[in-house]
């Protein structure tokens, strides 16, 4: 519930510019957060393996 809070917060522009925070789309966690895709890492790694994310592939070498 804390979360939701918090990214109900931040959809109003904060007073200073300084103080937007970076959240993931899906679950609003705000480490680990890929600007690219919006995503934090647990998401990226979850829609990645589900194939939900064109043109991202599991590295091979």
């Amino acid at each position: 519930m804390a979360t939701k809070a918090k990214m109900e917060k931040q959809k109003k522009m904060p007073k200073f510019r300084v103080r937007y925070r970076n959240r993931c789309r899906v679950c609003g966690r705000p480490r680990g957060y890929y600007r690219k895709f919006q995503l934090c890492r647990v998401c990226l790694r979850k829609f990645a393996h589900e194939g939900l994310l064109p043109g991202v592939t599991k590295a091979s070498w």
